[in-house]
């Protein structure tokens, strides 16, 4: 078993930054691949980022590209996410996932999703304008 808790959520200011936090419990954080999600009101989670367990690979959704950066940390058992530049349309509940050793590139994929192995309660980020 995986617990994954997040942290790092809060309110910022349109073209702020913050740093979200996931860590996991157990002895295999390095076997899974690792994801981040968020869901907005009214609307369906969707992708965010995704790292390889080596942490060599990352993918992003195209919102995100260029604004926020995926990154991990094997010793310590945690993901993050590093969000820069904010927008109002990023405000969402931000979900961690982990599916072991899934290809990260699939993350992202309805299958993936619908079968990933772990996920976390969320953390809310809210960005206002």
């Amino acid at each position: 078993q995986v617990q994954l808790v997040e942290s790092g959520g809060g309110l910022v200011q349109a073209g702020g930054s913050l740093r979200l936090s996931c860590a996991a419990s157990g002895r295999t954080f390095s076997q899974y691949t690792m994801g981040w999600f968020r869901q907005a009101p009214g609307k369906e989670r969707e992708f965010v980022a995704a790292i390889s367990w080596s942490g060599g690979s990352t993918y992003y959704a195209d919102s995100v590209k260029g604004r926020f950066t995926i990154s991990r940390d094997n010793a310590k058992n945690t993901v993050y996410l590093q969000m820069n530049s904010l927008k109002p349309e990023d405000t969402a509940v931000y979900y961690c996932a982990a599916d072991r050793f899934a290809p990260a590139q699939t993350m992202g994929t309805p299958s993936r999703v619908s079968a990933m192995d772990y996920w976390g309660k969320g953390t809310l980020v809210t960005v206002s304008s």
